[in-house]
């Protein structure tokens, strides 16, 4: 699952004036951290909640979405 959360921490810190979070069942954690996104532990089918604010913050949201459906490039 490294690469996978290490393609989606390294898209979202694209967007440094934005502040992206991932919530899977009631855990959130900030989508920029790697350790944070490998903790969440969401495997294929999980439901994942993405939460952004500040500049950018559609594009950053459509972003991860595009890479989520894309399965990571896989």
């Amino acid at each position: 699952h490294l690469r996978p959360a290490s393609a989606l921490v390294k898209l979202a810190s694209q967007y440094d004036q934005c502040e992206i979070s991932l919530t899977k069942d009631e855990q959130t954690v900030n989508a920029k951290s790697i350790m944070g996104v490998i903790m969440l532990a969401a495997e294929f089918g999980s439901i994942l909640d993405i939460k952004a604010n500040g500049e950018e913050s559609e594009k950053a949201v459509l972003a991860i979405v595009e890479l989520i459906e894309s399965g990571f490039g896989e």
